[in-house]
């Protein structure tokens, strides 16, 4: 048990405990072993234990509902994980999967009452540690939340929408008003008599008229092909941002309820161990009241 309290003391959350307090805790947490591959839980299950990695790493992660694989984070060395499901008695909220051998203190209900009773500010520790936690799940969420729209239209386009958004997209550029200017001032100093060749388009220039004509037909169906699929990108936007929207609102409500929760739940044992310690002062100041009597 020497080597676990030593290893926890190098843990901010056990830090504030004396080496006795440290070795007293140490006996009592169970030591888990790791192996790649295993599953310590999954979403959802009862959790009644939470988890300090001693060695190896171990990925914590949920399913969203189109079936991809979000990864909250890589627990190593250090690091523990579960206290939400063990101080709210909730299921867990993410799945563990063990990816490198290794081994973990698991500290039950029992082990985690025994350090607040020891070091009351731990439970700040604890509780900030969880919040930045869920902070970062948050800010995760939301990021994986706002999908890239161009990936959502391009990806489906046919060969005819890609080149309709290319035509469009060099009908409105620069290098397309000055070849064709250059075009038309080539095709009129052929046509005027200047030189003794060419006049193959006299004035007015018909045939001119007819090719830009022409031109102007193909180009403005392009167009609109283009803008027909910049409203359906517009749309798959307004879709997405609805999304992102509506899964932060969901998110910042379940932060809310999980805090107010975590903060009820500390309070009370926080009391509990006041009024244990006040029951356990009482015997010994009346009896030192009645000596000096």
């Amino acid at each position: 048990m020497t080597t676990n309290a030593e290893f926890l003391a190098e843990i901010p959350l056990f830090s504030l405990l004396d080496e006795a307090e440290r070795t007293l805790l140490a006996e009592r947490v169970d030591v888990t072993p790791l192996k790649a591959g295993d599953t310590l839980f999954r979403y959802g299950d009862p959790g009644d234990t939470m988890y300090v990695v001693k060695s190896g790493q171990v990925e914590l992660s949920v399913k969203t509902k189109t079936g991809d694989k979000l990864v909250f984070e890589v627990s190593s060395a250090g690091d523990f994980f579960g206290e939400i499901s063990l101080l709210d008695e909730g299921p867990r909220t993410a799945t563990a999967v063990v990816l490198q051998d290794g081994e973990a203190l698991a500290i039950d209900r029992g082990d985690l009452d025994e350090l607040f009773r020891l070091k009351p500010q731990s439970v700040f520790d604890l509780l900030g540690a969880t919040g930045r936690r869920l902070r970062q799940n948050a800010m995760l969420l939301r990021n994986t939340a706002a999908r890239n729209v161009n990936e959502e239209v391009v990806d489906n386009r046919s060969t005819v929408m890609k080149v309709a958004d290319w035509i469009a997209e060099f009908s409105g550029s620069l290098p397309f008003l000055f070849i064709h200017l250059g075009a038309f001032f080539v095709w009129i100093i052929l046509n005027v008599k200047i030189f003794p060749f060419g006049n193959f388009d006299p004035f007015p220039f018909g045939f001119l008229t007819l090719v830009v004509s022409l031109e102007a037909i193909i180009l403005s169906v392009f167009v609109l092909l283009s803008q027909n699929r910049q409203v359906e990108r517009e749309r798959v936007r307004s879709d997405i941002e609805y999304d992102v929207n509506l899964k932060a609102e969901l998110q910042i409500q379940h932060l809310h309820e999980k805090l107010d929760l975590l903060n009820a739940d500390i309070l009370a044992r926080l009391q509990r161990m006041e009024k244990g310690t006040a029951n356990h002062a009482s015997p010994h100041s009346e009896r030192g009241h009645g000596e000096r009597l």
